[in-house]
């Protein structure tokens, strides 16, 4: 990875904050091998640019060309396909396993096995293919306008059909899928060459789209879900399910694995258990893998989501990162707030609150900006695990700030039906208080350690990246286009040329190579993203199947009949759960299938209720014990992992009474007249920065004792409601406190220092 600290001699520059780093089980590739790659991740980026604006290769040409595809195209082929490039590019480019220093022995017995793999794969490719020629010769009867599929041992044609889908597609493709998910965590191949199980899986993914294209272009899509379902599909479910799953474990870790296997084990076993989890009858293997392949499952909201606006917005950041705004955004945020007293702990917070709405993922945007920050703010005063802490909890943030909202504020609009510009005017205040509270952490806590800011000639030249502003214009260009009515998609298309062009003004001038590396490294950049979401859709598929979801509301109005704080903290604590261990994307798209209903239900508004669980979903990142942004800052900070996630919750930990004032006052959410949005926002910040001072234990100048701070938290608690009189007795309570401070002079908490206690 490129050292992301340049100092030449003293002043602190950012270079490179928003390459991508390389991942221990990516393959690195070179000469034909790399050149294969480079080609599929650049074709697949750019079939996403182009179909999503309509535009085919015909278009550019003046030339039809029966083979290529034609846009727009049909959305449930669209997702399939989308999905598709992105396990075989996932499967070529990322390892079972993480390589070693020293490349491990080769093992020649499990790759000639993986070779023979090849085989029943390609049996059933050409089963599919057969299958494709089938639908298209014509002969199949008509019904609708659509071709009729019969796949049933009771009729005689269709006895055939359901015999070959069986025995020459349905088996040939499971054992190549699960053979080679088995023997790719045993074969050792060298890191600059394909391994041969990866290559079967890559096969398989492309057979799976195959068949299921052509099918669900018939009147069978009508049977899905039900137990009529062409086995065909059930077959191709189960392996592209588990291709999905083992992508993921590659990408994204075990953590949503092991939550999807746990709804997976439920799905079949619910007929057992008790209380709101049981149903009346057993699901069959047909029926249940017959249903999870389609628009209520893999193929619904969350693939509806990344094969659009995630990609999309992905191929943004990848324009933007080849000529090197992230860059410009950390010098800009070290120049604007590194003079201020703990000053690279606000860097942290201005600067990955613009990366990480930009890159979606708290995780990543961590590595990217906080092998700056970090030891910068080690080196200023900062205990190591505070240093990654802060970063975590900045990072986290990004995922919260609008237009981009790191992609959640699309799925938000995909899963309510709420207007894109409604969901990111509602995000403001939150966005607002999240990282004020942040701030007040990071500022309260230089206070107490008596630290500085960075010295003058430290830090980049203001004067001289104001003359750079231009570099902003992408992103204006963007929140102008989506405020001015434009579709997502054409506003994220304008933003990308524009990203293209202002490139020219700078000494990084994107030629069409160079356009051709941010299509490349777009492709790449997508893989995780795509998995993931694929895979918490297998969740939305259980969720929608069983109906969960629905039982489970029941169950919060009924705690809610008793008290309604403590439905909506039962609430709070499943979000989180489910969230733990998940990067924010899928996060929120099960806590939505699951929790959000329950809340409407209890008559919140839709708005209201989604973006409680969404924010909640987003602070499962810096939440103990599983919390990804906090162990990645660990891993650059040097300090315990755990520490440093008990920390970030702690620094984040006004951040998690937020949402409970959006539930109290909608006009934080924009909801109400200029005057009620004012207040409200004014009245919440002050609460935010109270209970940040009770927290941190430093109140207006000074230390205070045990009990002015627990008087400080009651006070901003009081702040929560946002009515007049609970606003009056918070203010009032916070000036008692200070009277007391200032008169009284009570003795602060003895052995407060932080330092001393790290």
């Amino acid at each position: 990875m490129t050292d992301k600290i340049a100092i030449d001699p003293k002043v602190v520059l950012a270079e490179g904050v928003d390459e991508e780093p390389v991942e221990k089980n990516r393959r690195l590739f070179t000469g034909p091998a790399f050149t294969v790659i480079a080609t599929l991740s650049t074709l697949y980026a750019a079939f996403h640019m182009f179909a999503l604006n309509g535009v085919s290769i015909s278009d550019w040409t003046g030339v039809e060309i029966p083979l290529l595809p034609q846009f727009p195209l049909e959305t449930w082929n669209f997702r399939i396909v989308h999905i598709a490039g992105a396990l075989v590019l996932g499967f070529l480019l990322f390892a079972a396993r993480l390589f070693p220093d020293t490349d491990r022995p080769a093992t020649p017995l499990l790759s000639m096995a993986g070779l023979l793999l090849l085989i029943p794969v390609a049996v059933a490719g050409y089963t599919a293919i057969d299958f494709v020629l089938m639908i298209a010769s014509g002969t199949l009867q008509q019904m609708g306008g659509l071709t009729v599929w019969v796949s049933s041992p009771d009729v005689p044609t269709g006895e055939l059909i359901y015999n070959r889908e069986i025995y020459w597609f349905g088996l040939p493709l499971l054992v190549a899928t699960f053979g080679a998910i088995v023997l790719g965590w045993l074969e050792n191949a060298p890191r600059a060459r394909f391994a041969t199980t990866d290559l079967v899986l890559a096969a398989s993914a492309i057979v799976v789209a195959i068949y299921l294209v052509a099918i669900y272009g018939t009147a069978a899509r009508n049977s899905v879900g039900t137990p009529y379902v062409p086995i065909g599909i059930a077959f191709a479910a189960t392996a592209g399910m588990a291709l999905i799953m083992e992508l993921t474990r590659r990408v994204a870790g075990l953590a949503l694995v092991i939550i999807t296997g746990v709804f997976l084990v439920y799905t079949f076993t619910a007929h057992l258990l008790p209380g709101i989890l049981a149903v009346e009858r057993p699901y069959t293997w047909l029926r249940f893998f017959g249903h999870v392949y389609s628009d209520a499952g893999i193929l619904g909201p969350t693939t509806a989501v990344s094969s659009t606006y995630i990609i999309l917005f992905i191929i943004f950041a990848a324009f933007l990162q080849a000529s090197k705004v992230g860059d410009y955004f950390v010098n800009f945020a070290f120049a604007a707030a590194g003079r201020a007293r703990g000053g690279p702990a606000k860097v942290a917070i201005f600067a990955s609150g613009l990366m990480g709405m930009i890159n979606g993922t708290s995780a990543g945007n961590v590595v990217a900006t906080g092998s700056l920050t970090i030891p910068l703010m080690k080196k200023v005063g900062y205990h190591k695990k505070t240093a990654g802490a802060i970063e975590a909890a900045a990072s986290t943030g990004g995922q919260i700030m609008p237009p981009i909202m790191g992609a959640g504020a699309f799925i938000m609009a995909e899963i309510t039906g709420i207007p894109y510009q409604e969901i990111a005017i509602a995000a403001i205040i939150p966005a607002v208080l999240y990282f004020a509270s942040i701030y007040f952490m990071v500022d309260l806590e230089a206070a107490k350690l008596g630290m500085r800011g960075m010295r003058e000639d430290e830090l980049p030249k203001l004067n001289r990246l104001i003359r750079q502003v231009y570099l902003f214009i992408p992103i204006i260009i963007l929140i102008v286009a989506l405020f001015q009515g434009y579709s997502v998609i054409r506003a994220g298309t304008l933003a990308t040329v524009a990203a293209a062009v202002v490139s020219w003004l700078t000494p990084n001038r994107m030629g069409l190579r160079s356009i051709l590396k941010a299509f490349e490294l777009a492709g790449v950049m997508s893989i995780q993203i795509i998995a993931v979401c694929a895979c918490a859709g297998i969740i939305v598929g259980v969720i929608s199947l069983t109906g969960v979801g629905a039982r489970f509301s029941s169950m919060l109005l009924e705690i809610a009949a008793a008290s309604q704080l403590l439905a909506l903290f039962f609430a709070m604590c499943i979000a989180i759960l489910l969230g733990m261990g998940m990067p924010t994307t899928a996060a929120y798209a099960v806590a939505a299938s699951v929790v959000a209903p329950g809340l409407v239900n209890l008559g919140i508004p839709t708005l209201t209720a989604h973006f409680f669980v969404f924010y909640f979903a987003v602070v499962s990142a810096i939440t103990p014990p599983v919390a990804l942004a906090s162990y990645a800052a660990a891993g650059i900070s040097g300090a315990n992992p755990m520490e440093t996630s008990v920390t970030s919750f702690k620094i984040g930990i006004a951040a998690f009474v937020v949402p409970f004032m959006f539930f109290y006052n909608a006009a934080i959410l924009m909801e109400g007249t200029w005057f009620e949005v004012i207040r409200a926002g004014a009245t919440a910040t002050i609460g935010v920065f109270l209970l940040s001072s009770g927290v941190q234990g430093w109140f207006l100048g000074g230390r205070v004792a045990w009990f002015l701070r627990a008087g400080l938290v009651i006070a901003a608690l009081f702040m929560i409601e946002g009515g007049w009189m609970t606003d009056m007795i918070g203010v009032g309570s916070a000036v008692v406190v200070l009277l007391i401070q200032k008169i009284l002079r009570p003795s602060p908490d003895v052995g407060f220092d932080v330092r001393g206690a790290d």
